[in-house]
């Protein structure tokens, strides 16, 4: 939120410049974004009116004219401005001004004397771009010192507000905050009832009271539409970041902005009957100002009259009944709709206006006759008009429950004693009504604050009021004790520290996927949508890391990074109740950074399968498997303990084509835990004994995966034997078609003595009974 330091100052003036008085808002919760100023400095600017502008007589583009400064005499100025002419009242440079990057000097011009310049909004550095001179209103004091007459010495604040803040989304708001936080008096508009000239009147019903609780209408008639807007009205608007269009309009954006109440205005010509507050209907559309043609929904709020909709509640008003120039007769509308019936709504639509921000947050709904009296006041003041009496229908508004704060309990949790009368104060000046009872304070939220419901809320305002950096820093009086830490669960950090140490970078990806992302990569996903998105790419819960990966490597290719290597630690939502933590990673382009030492070659799935044995600190267990967005023939199903714990493979062609990359990156994904789970290593003694070393070659089907003859070998395995390892594997002369042959590396030892012959060749046998019995393998002639 922006507005002009002066307008708040003209509500609420403390004694603090301007870095002290944003240091001030800020470390009471409403983070100051930005301070940036008005304008840009310049000096030496008056306000001036051209007498005469005769063509130069040496140049056509020029004119030489005689211009009124405020002085005794006027002026000759040259000006190659187009729309230079008598009787304008413009903004003069005199001799010595110092403009953004240039310097004001007496000068001929095609041999004619020229004492300043007659200048442009961009020659003072107040818009980028202009055709010709700036034209002041016809009222503009001659002579008046520029700067001071358009209040340029003003600094523009933004505000970050949270959303649990929507109180401070007016200047009103943040005057009574201000005022609460620094003691300085609130001065906010005295508004006093309009009373009506004419008796006409629309008649209003609301057939949605959940949703509209209070909804006031109002006709004012014989307005001057086109009616000059107040300088200081449009230019707290401009320094708001609203730019005035029309007098009418511009009124109700300014309540908007002083009061934090949205309101609209219809043309009542326009308004077929009366207005019907209710849900859209299906198939109902309506032109929007901005002219967009909205497909209204079910569950979407609209004001309509006879004929249908003619806006959408709390978001945007709809073109057909809008104001314009010629509009003599309007209603006036302000009302108080539920923040669940306007959120989300807007960016449905994909809107953003400042209506549907401040509904969807909270409005204050007890003042919203007090917006409709200032908005009418200033219609009459401005516009002309008589005004006709206030329909209002009104159904079961918010209730604001008592909360009680116990002081000993603030004093505990503030770990400061603060003065019950100054906690009392600062509430009451917040707009609570606040009750002493005993060692408590009983406090009723105002209506505006939506966000007081709980005694922690109370505390909360109790401290931010007292000043956080008030409470002094002490040390904690409890001592210091050193958690257990199981030594079987490696740390996160350290798991992201080996992938880091192996070439990767860690990512942090939106939870929020497009739900074709999630089709694509696996057609059996039911990614869980979401009822209220932040964009419409952005409208379900992943299901797998990998989206998020492959976006990752899209955003680096398309500026030139072709070696990509990346993980992320995160969560995925397989539904309301499995949300288990994985963890991904996808590897792209050469094996190793181009260098003299290494051929360069393309990543593969071996390279990404030995991160992974790194990872796990022991050799992989792998299986043949088929994953819908993993090549076939070059996709694993990664086992731990004897069950799946992940997939690693290469991404189907499919998807390298759908998702538009030039070759396929080698993913993984496994569950958290079996990475982070390791067994304790435990101490086996040195055998002073010699190794025996035998060599095995199967042959068995080639279809058999090779893990599945080691795991029945090490099943049957004696007690000495050490290792069990393939080192070879054969197919063609001498090996039957469709077969293949491996060889296996035994290795056996005892630590107590020699082994005999005898012992060896009966665990050699061992392992040959088990392979020919469970994997149909033979030894190798």
């Amino acid at each position: 939120m922006q507005f002009s330091e002066a307008w708040l100052r003209s509500l609420v003036n403390p004694a603090l410049d301007t870095a002290q008085l944003a240091h001030a808002v800020t470390m009471a919760g409403l983070e100051v974004e930005a301070l940036a100023p008005a304008a840009p400095p310049f000096n030496n600017v008056v306000v001036a009116e051209i007498l005469s502008a005769e063509k130069h007589p040496d140049a056509d583009r020029l004119r030489v004219c005689q211009v009124d400064v405020g002085e005794a005499a006027p002026v000759t100025i040259v000006c190659g401005a187009p729309n230079a002419a008598a009787g304008l009242k413009v903004p003069c440079a005199r001799p010595g001004a110092k403009l953004p990057g240039i310097e004001i000097k007496v000068a001929k011009v095609r041999g004619v004397e020229s004492f300043g310049m007659l200048c442009s909004t961009k020659e003072l550095g107040l818009e980028g771009a202009a055709d010709g001179l700036m034209v002041l209103p016809d009222d503009a004091p001659v002579g008046e010192d520029f700067r001071s007459w358009l209040s340029l010495d003003d600094t523009l604040i933004t505000l970050k507000l949270t959303p649990n803040r929507a109180d401070c989304l007016s200047l009103a708001g943040l005057a009574r905050e201000i005022g609460a936080i620094t003691g300085a008096p609130v001065h906010l508009p005295q508004i006093a009832e309009v009373a009506p000239t004419i008796g006409d009147t629309v008649a209003v019903q609301v057939a949605a009271p959940d949703a509209c609780p209070r909804y006031l209408a109002r006709v004012v008639r014989g307005i001057d539409a086109q009616a000059q807007t107040p300088r200081w009205m449009a230019e707290r608007l401009e320094r708001s970041g609203i730019r005035p269009l029309l007098a009418p309009v511009d009124i109700t954006n300014y309540v908007l902005l002083e009061l934090g109440q949205p309101m609209h205005a219809f043309a009542l010509s326009r308004l077929d009957g009366g207005i019907e507050v209710r849900l859209a209907r299906a198939g109902e559309t309506l032109e929007l100002l901005n002219g967009q043609t909205a497909e209204l929904a079910p569950d979407m709020l609209v004001i309509a009259d006879a004929t249908g909709p003619v806006a959408l509640a709390g978001i945007m008003g709809g073109q057909p009944t809008s104001v314009e120039k010629f509009t003599v007769d309007l209603m006036l509308e302000a009302a108080f709709f539920a923040p669940a019936a306007i959120a989300g709504r807007a960016r449905r639509l994909g809107l953003s206006t400042d209506s549907s921000h401040r509904f969807e947050r909270g409005v204050d709904f007890g003042a919203t006759r007090q917006a409709m009296e200032r908005a009418t006041q200033l219609l009459v003041d401005i516009c002309g008009g008589q005004p006709g009496p206030v329909t209002e229908a009104v159904a079961d508004l918010p209730k604001r429950e008592p909360i009680t704060l116990r002081l000993a309990r603030l004093t505990r949790v503030a770990g400061v004693e603060l003065d019950a009368g100054q906690v009392a104060a600062g509430l009451a000046a917040l707009g609570a009504a606040v009750e002493r009872r005993d060692d408590n304070l009983i406090v009723t939220p105002p209506s505006f604050r939506f966000d007081l419901a709980i005694e922690e809320d109370l505390i909360e305002e109790a401290v931010r009021l007292f000043g956080y950096d008030n409470i002094p820093a002490q040390p904690p009086a409890a001592p210091s004790r050193m958690l257990p830490q199981d030594e079987k669960v490696v740390a996160e950090d350290a798991l992201r520290q080996t992938l880091v140490d192996l070439d990767y970078q860690e990512v942090v990806t939106y939870s929020f996927v497009d739900p074709a992302w999630e089709t694509a990569l696996d057609p059996a996903a039911c990614p869980l949508p979401l009822a209220n998105p932040i964009a419409s790419q952005l409208s379900a819960m992943r299901t797998t890391l990998w989206g998020g990966l492959i976006e990752t490597l899209r955003h680096n290719l398309n500026r030139q990074q072709d070696r990509v290597r990346v993980f992320e630690l995160g969560r995925v939502y397989a539904s309301l109740d499995a949300q288990p933590l994985k963890l991904g990673g996808l590897a792209y382009g050469d094996a190793a950074p181009e260098q003299w030492g290494t051929k360069a070659r393309r990543v593969d799935f071996f390279d990404v399968k030995g991160d992974l044995e790194r990872l796990f600190g022991r050799a992989l267990d792998v299986r043949r498997g088929a994953h819908p967005a993993l090549h076939p023939g070059q996709c694993a199903e990664v086992c731990a303990g004897g069950r799946a714990v992940g997939w690693v493979g290469t991404l189907h062609p499919r998807l390298v084509q759908a998702f538009d990359l030039p070759a396929a990156p080698v993913l993984f994904e496994l569950d958290s835990e079996a990475v982070t789970r390791r067994a304790l290593p435990r101490h086996g003694g040195l055998s002073r004994f010699p190794q025996v070393r035998r060599d095995l070659a199967f042959v068995l089907d080639a279809h058999t995966p090779a893990g599945e003859l080691v795991d029945v070998l090490r099943e049957a395995a004696a007690s000495w034997v050490r290792t069990i390892d393939v080192f070879d594997e054969y197919r063609g002369k001498g090996v039957p078609e469709n077969q293949k042959s491996l060889a296996i590396r035994v290795v056996m030892q005892d630590t107590e003595r020699t082994l005999t012959d005898q012992e060896v060749e009966d665990a050699v046998q061992k392992l040959v009974d088990a392979a020919l019995r469970q994997c149909n393998a033979s030894l190798r002639a």
